[in-house]
Order: structure tokens, then C-alpha cells, then sequence
């Protein structure tokens, strides 16, 4: 396949050239050293949302132990990995590395607990007391992530947000609800929710970062399931996908044990899923013809496993779902931090002087309070939970 003219070498003609973004929500001068996806990485790594996620929750709390993934570690490992993807389907490198590093950036302390905590929350408040806006949007986390770089990031003299190019936001957006999605159509007609209100999808390098996403949590959690204690080497023995590997590095190294066994184990799996991920998409985009982004925003997703490898994959989150995220000293923790969450938002919104003050004078006080909660790091919080109620949930 040959690029159109002016097109950077190396680029799949359905890969997004930064030269045809679809641009940013408020016009700015081109910077004259990087391309516009590359600025889009840069403003995500020196904002403060993408700091914090240092101290945010993968699955093990912060102060359960220094080697343990954080939402930022994920990030740098989802963003590696769809970087090398993307080198060999020629997707653009730097569109799929920003979308990588700020598809977390929304999420709320504690993790999913701390999501599904804050969405109860702001639910409840809209049924209770008849609130139709903006308490009805309930709490996504990949919404908040877009509202984090679209309007509450405050780094820029002219703008809200980081004003990030239309491709790096549709690539943050990768799953939104019907109304919300109808919300956002409403702002912003045409623009990053269209596609979960008439069809089509994202462009192949927002696939990538989802499936990027995906490829790299199941790893790192078998890592850091294993390094807890809560998994062991024989329960992931009935785990067809983790097996294959671990007969595949014994078989080359017959006296492996111990973690050098289980991350050549997990190293192999995730070679294999790379290249699995590659052939797919390099036959399904071949079967599809598409030769444009276009097409391939009006095609059915195109980046995918193998029928087999995705059967294998369903298999270990299945295994991961019941052995780990749901164990009872997992569910334990998770549930103080839903506590915490719920204790804050209650507070805050009913004693805003608690809250800073460009938080507590907006006339939408609980989705202030939510944007405030969502942006706290795990030690912060319960910090903060401290202060306001004497009580040690996390001793």
C-alpha cells in the first residue's frame, strides 16, 4: 500500500495523519517542532490529572505495598505495548501513546470501587431530589477522563482542559452510555460520542489503546495477584492461557522456578497476544479493503484477537474476576473504600466550606463534588476522610 502524497512515510493509508486531524475544540497555531499528536502526549504527561495517577488504585490499594501497579505503571505499560503494535500494523506511534497515557486519567481513587461509589452517589441524589443536570450523567470513569482533558485540567491562559486533538479525545471516549452519549452530541454535534448514537467505530489506533488496555491489565494482574499472595502458581495452572506458557518456559528452561518462572510465563503470553493481535487485524483490515480513516470509521472494529486467543483471554478474566478482584480480602478493602467515597461526597455536599473554593461556588455542586473526589489520589482520600470523621478505615 503506497500513502498518499505528503503523507509521513511508514503510515497505513487508514491511519490518522496528524496533518488531517479533525483539530482541536479551540483553534491554536500549529507547534512547529511536533506534530499535533505529538504536542497531545506532551500535555498529557505534564498535566496534573497523569501525576496523580501514581497514587491511584489498579487493584491493590497504595499503602498495601511499594511493587504493586498503579493507574500510572498501567498507563506506561498499556502505552508500550500499543506503541509496538502499532509500529507493525503502521499505525500512528504517537496518537496511540496519547491515548494510552490519558485513558486512565478520569479514573477515581480506589479504583473501580471508588467509580462505582461516586456514580451511586450522584444516581441516588438525581432520583431523591428530582436533579435532571448534571447530576443524571451518573460517574464513567472514561467520561470523566474526557471532562478531565476537555474542561478541568487549568493549565492554559485561553482554555479550559488541554485542548487535545478530536483524534486523542474520540481515543479517550471508548465506552459511554446511550444518554450520555446524547449529552455530549448535544455540546458537541458530530463530534467524539457520535459513534455510540449511529454506529461505526474509533479510528484503528483508539482499537489498539482498548485492546492495548486490556492485553496489559490481565498481564499485570496475574503479576501482582501472585506477588500478593492471593493467587498461586497452581490455581493459574487451570487457566488454559497462562499454562500453555508455563510448559512453553519450562520446556526451555527446565529448572525455572519461583517469579523468574512466572514472568517468563507471563512474558511469552504476552509476546504471543501481540503477535496474535498483529496477524488479526493485518487480515481483517485486508479482508475489509478499507483504505482510508473514513472507512474505517465506518466499518465494524477491525483490531481484534484471533476467535481462539479471544476464547483464551474471556477464560483468564473470567479466572481473574473470581480468584482475585472479587477474593474476600480484595472485596474487604473495596468495600471501606466505597465507604470512604460515599462518606466524602455526603459531607462535601452537604458542608461545601469543606471544599475548596472554586469547587464549593459552582451553582452544580454535587458534580463539583464528584470532579473533586474523582481527581484525589488514594492516600489523599483517605486523608481527607480522616480529617472530616475522626475514623482510621484503612489502618
Amino acid at each position: 500500500m503506497t500513502p498518499p502524497a505528503g503523507r509521513p512515510a511508514g503510515l497505513a493509508p487508514f491511519a490518522c495523519d496528524p496533518a488531517q486531524s479533525r483539530g482541536r475544540r479551540f483553534l491554536e497555531p500549529e507547534a512547529p517542532t511536533r506534530t499535533a499528536f505529538q504536542r497531545d502526549r506532551d500535555r498529557v504527561i505534564h498535566s496534573t490529572a497523569f501525576r496523580r495517577l501514581v497514587y491511584k488504585t489498579q487493584v491493590f490499594l497504595n499503602h498495601e505495598g511499594d511493587l504493586f501497579r498503579t493507574r500510572l505503571t498501567h498507563s506506561l505499560e498499556v502505552a508500550q505495548l500499543g506503541r509496538s503494535i502499532a509500529r507493525s500494523l503502521q499505525l500512528n506511534e504517537d496518537l496511540v501513546e496519547a491515548v494510552a497515557l490519558a485513558h486512565d486519567l478520569g479514573h477515581t481513587p480506589f479504583g473501580h470501587a471508588g467509580q462505582d461509589a461516586l456514580h451511586s452517589c450522584l444516581k441516588r441524589l438525581s432520583s431523591t431530589q428530582g436533579r435532571s443536570e448534571p447530576e443524571a450523567w451518573g460517574f464513567e470513569h472514561n467520561l470523566q477522563s474526557l471532562r478531565v482533558v476537555d474542561e478541568l485540567e487549568e493549565r492554559y491562559p485561553a482554555f479550559d482542559g488541554l485542548n487535545l486533538s478530536f483524534e486523542t479525545r474520540e481515543g479517550i471516549l471508548k465506552h459511554c452510555s446511550r444518554a450520555n452519549a446524547q449529552r455530549l452530541e448535544a455540546q458537541e454535534p458530530g463530534g467524539v460520542a457520535q459513534r455510540f448514537l449511529h454506529g461505526g467505530s474509533p479510528s484503528l489506533e483508539a482499537q489498539l489503546c482498548n485492546l492495548a488496555d486490556e492485553i496489559a491489565y490481565n498481564a499485570h494482574d496475574i503479576d501482582d495477584g501472585v506477588r500478593s499472595g492471593l493467587l498461586t502458581m497452581d490455581q493459574l495452572g487451570d487457566v488454559p492461557l497462562f499454562e500453555h506458557y508455563r510448559i512453553q518456559a519450562l520446556h526451555a528452561h527446565p529448572s525455572l522456578a519461583g517469579r523468574r518462572l512466572l514472568f517468563e510465563t507471563i512474558r511469552l503470553m504476552l509476546s504471543d497476544q501481540v503477535y496474535d493481535v498483529i496477524d488479526t487485524t493485518r487480515a481483517l483490515v485486508s479482508a475489509s479493503g478499507v483504505q482510508s480513516l473514513e472507512e474505517v470509521r465506518g466499518s465494524p472494529g477491525l483490531v481484534a484477537f484471533s476467535p481462539g486467543m479471544r476464547e483464551r483471554s474471556q477464560v483468564l478474566k473470567a479466572f481473574l474476576l473470581r480468584n482475585l478482584y472479587r477474593h474476600p480480602q480484595v472485596v474487604e478493602t473495596t468495600d471501606r473504600a466505597r465507604r470512604v467515597v460515599a462518606d466524602l461526597f455526603d459531607r462535601y455536599l452537604n458542608e461545601p466550606d469543606e471544599l475548596p473554593e472554586a469547587h464549593a461556588r459552582t451553582k452544580h455542586r454535587a458534580r463539583a463534588v464528584a470532579d473533586y473526589i474523582a481527581g484525589m489520589t488514594d492516600r489523599f482520600a483517605v486523608r481527607e476522610h480522616e480529617r472530616l470523621f475522626g475514623a482510621v478505615v484503612f489502618p
